[in-house]
């Protein structure tokens, strides 16, 4: 039962360490489509 409490915190760390990537990532591709439209219009 400790085992799996244990790799629940990890999972939940590895997911809180690199939800700041997917922010990231999500706010580029939402900037360059906002770039592309106001480029084509």
């Amino acid at each position: 039962m400790q085992h799996l409490e244990a790799g629940a915190r990890s999972i939940s760390l590895l997911i809180d360490l690199n939800f700041d990537r997917l922010v990231f990532v999500g706010t580029l591709i939402v900037a360059l489509m906002a770039g592309a439209y106001m480029g084509s219009h």
